[in-house]
């Protein structure tokens, strides 16, 4: 909807408050009268309806329409175009990715400032200075030419990338996932590779999204509590799903265009092939990684890489490497939850208390603080 708006009215602010408008008349009317047989439909003209009332509040408004082109809703189409116009190269990355996230994936501020460890204001900031930017510079809604898709498909792919986490373990205390949000990314990115099929990075990404959803259904216990890894029942994982996933996987890897969304598929596809946590090839694992440090260095890869490194040289060796990220992940709840497990296997079972406490102060998820209790329970 905020698609098909924008690419009418060219007007980001009009096209989301109208469709935040349509939405709450729907919560309104559809109590009282009911679901329409096309609720879509309801809800776009709505959404056009309010726009058309707010524009005729404007001066010059037959000739803004008589520049539109007709309204029509074309669903992937819209949503992929729209990545594209958001990701821009007039716009900063990080405006890039931010703007992307609230208009097509429907983040809040919150969540987007999760994603990237910053202040909910700077989130906020940079989504106002984006919007200011298309309109100045005359952005246009569209997708762009050949020669100009391969700039900014990063991009594009990095909102995939954060869209499917946030679907895959939410940040909020609401829900410990969303699986829609998760299957929508997926969606996303499959539409991404029938569009660039040549582009292995983008089947690099849908093969990881495919290969985590694969296993979604022994992530967690029947209370909602999130099972460990190393504890999952493997019989419930989608094996027809992981075989189609290392295969695209492969595919990727014949065009010769190595890039850190196929090394993380192919961390992602040790862990799906292996029968059991003892027969992970945790080596191959602990290579990979140090490839995608070469490519992507980043402090969180860093940590779980520390995790690998546990299983090859031992707990003493990762501990380490966890304390030297420390100062710069201090937020990261994840930093805190590895540190325990790691002093627990060491012993150390105060200090293993303090870093599980810590972890559970940072998280939202109901999930995750529910399993960070349990392993508290379990000293």
């Amino acid at each position: 909807m905020v698609a098909a708006l924008l690419r009418r009215y060219g007007d980001f602010d009009l096209a989301e408050d109208c469709t935040q408008d349509a939405l709450l008349a729907a919560v309104r009317v559809w109590l009282s009268s009911g679901i329409p047989q096309r609720p879509g439909a309801w809800l776009t003209t709505a959404a056009r309806r309010r726009a058309l009332d707010r524009l005729r509040r404007r001066q010059g408004l037959q000739a803004k329409l008589a520049q539109s082109p007709p309204a029509v809703v074309e669903g992937g189409d819209d949503r992929l175009r729209l990545m594209f116009t958001c990701c821009h190269p007039a716009l900063s990355r990080e405006a890039q990715l931010a703007l992307t996230l609230r208009t097509v994936a429907g983040f809040t501020t919150r969540q987007i400032a999760s994603a990237f460890l910053i202040s909910e204001a700077t989130v906020a900031q940079r989504i106002v200075r984006a919007k200011r930017q298309i309109v100045d510079a005359g952005i246009p809604y569209r997708m762009p030419a050949p020669a100009d898709l391969d700039r900014r498909l990063d991009e594009v792919l990095a909102v995939l990338y954060l869209m499917f986490n946030e679907g895959y373990l939410s940040s909020s205390w609401e829900v410990p996932h969303d699986r829609d949000l998760a299957e929508d990314a997926a969606w996303l990115a499959e539409l991404a590779v029938r569009v660039l099929p040549r582009q292995a990075e983008a089947m690099g990404l849908l093969a990881l999204f495919q290969l985590q959803l694969a296993r979604v259904r022994g992530r967690f216990s029947d209370t909602g509590t999130l099972i460990r890894l190393a504890e999952q029942d493997r019989s419930l994982w989608d094996a027809a799903a992981i075989t189609s996933a290392v295969e695209l996987l492969d595919r990727a890897a014949h065009l010769r265009q190595p890039g850190p969304y196929q090394l993380q598929a192919a961390i992602a596809a040790c862990h799906a092939e292996a029968p059991s946590w003892e027969a992970t090839d945790w080596p191959l694992i602990l290579r990979l990684y140090d490839r995608l440090l070469d490519l992507q260095p980043s402090p969180v890869i860093r940590l779980n890489r520390a995790v690998a490194l546990w299983l090859v040289a031992g707990a003493v060796a990762a501990l380490a490497e966890v304390e030297r990220l420390a100062a710069g992940l201090g937020q990261y709840h994840l930093l805190h939850s590895t540190r325990g497990e790691l002093q627990r296997e060491l012993g150390l079972e105060a200090e293993a208390q303090a870093s599980f406490q810590r972890a559970l102060d940072l998280t939202l998820n109901p999930a995750e603080r529910s399993h960070l209790r349990a392993r508290m329970a379990s000293a």
